[in-house]
């Protein structure tokens, strides 16, 4: 069962430059190693974090048969697939090759500030030309606006579309989802601090930012999670409360990307308008550590 798969951490990979800041394969390599064997359950392939917004076409398309051909169906592979253009996402999916993908992200469509009938019948589009499974991404703070609790239970009623990574960052709305929500239909947090509290209402995992840096440690907290082992796992969130803020003070993948150059994973290079961290962002960090 595909959602057997894509229960646990996935992580929302950065994609690496380098200081010309073209996409850096050797430092993609080394994440793509690093994440795996800290024993993640599957990998985000140019999702929000991996700059997707900066990144051309052609890059995407090799950035994917480089993951795939490396990972080498080591891990699961999702896809991040979605815009605010509902025509030019299902002409992206016609173009892209899923082959090896076991679902892809679609965020849902920014800056429009569509109805929720419009997100629904969006989405209905896009479920319908995809080839492989559909799981929905709620994030408000980044599209500008929010898909309601209700529109993501008529949306887990479509045969292709099999979960939502949930970042709305409200918890009641979430509890909604998981009331009424059938019973295959994955609850999936989209905010990494937000984790253990969902998981105890019926969520099946994360999709992770700080599991970039730590994925070891933050795997292990989760699986303890699922487990129903909270205090233990408690004990490892407390690890993240701290170092969890900076990740995002200058933007996303900012914050992380300074971690994995510390880890010397990859470079800490972003393309405009990010830019790398900042001396004094850094010094705190590292501090931290």
């Amino acid at each position: 069962m595909i959602q057997d798969k894509l229960r646990g951490t996935g992580v929302a990979l950065v994609t690496p430059f380098t200081s010309s800041l073209d996409v850096d394969y050797d430092g993609l390599r080394q994440l793509l190693d690093f994440t795996i064997g800290g024993g993640v359950e599957y990998l985000v392939v140019n999702g929000t974090t991996g700059e997707s917004v900066t990144t051309t076409a052609a890059e995407k398309a090799e950035i994917l048969a480089f993951v795939k051909k490396h990972v080498n169906g080591r891990v699961p592979l999702v896809y991040g697939l979605g815009g605010n253009n509902t025509q030019h996402v299902l002409e992206t999916i016609e173009k892209t090759d899923l082959e090896c993908i076991t679902a892809v992200l679609s965020v849902s469509p920014y800056y429009n500030k569509p109805s929720q009938q419009g997100i629904y019948q969006h989405y209905v589009q896009v479920a319908n030309a995809c080839p492989v499974p559909v799981i929905l991404y709620n994030v408000p703070g980044r599209t500008g606006s929010n898909i309601a609790p209700e529109t993501t239970v008529r949306l887990a009623a479509h045969d292709n579309i099999i979960g939502i990574k949930e970042a709305s960052g409200n918890l009641e709305q979430c509890m909604h989802i998981a009331k009424h929500k059938p019973a295959d239909f994955m609850l999936i947090s989209g905010d990494d601090m937000l984790t253990l509290p969902m998981i105890s209402f019926g969520a099946v995992g994360v999709i992770s930012v700080l599991a970039n840096a730590f994925p070891e440690k933050f795997s292990h907290m989760i699986r303890l999670g699922l487990e129903y082992k909270f205090k233990e796992a408690a004990d490892l969130l407390y690890e993240f409360v701290d170092i969890n803020p900076m990740m995002y003070e200058e933007g996303n993948p900012v914050g992380v990307k300074a971690l994995l150059e510390r880890f010397s994973v990859c470079s800490p290079a972003v393309r405009l308008p990010l830019v790398e961290a900042s001396a004094g962002l850094k010094d705190r960090l590292f501090s931290l550590l």
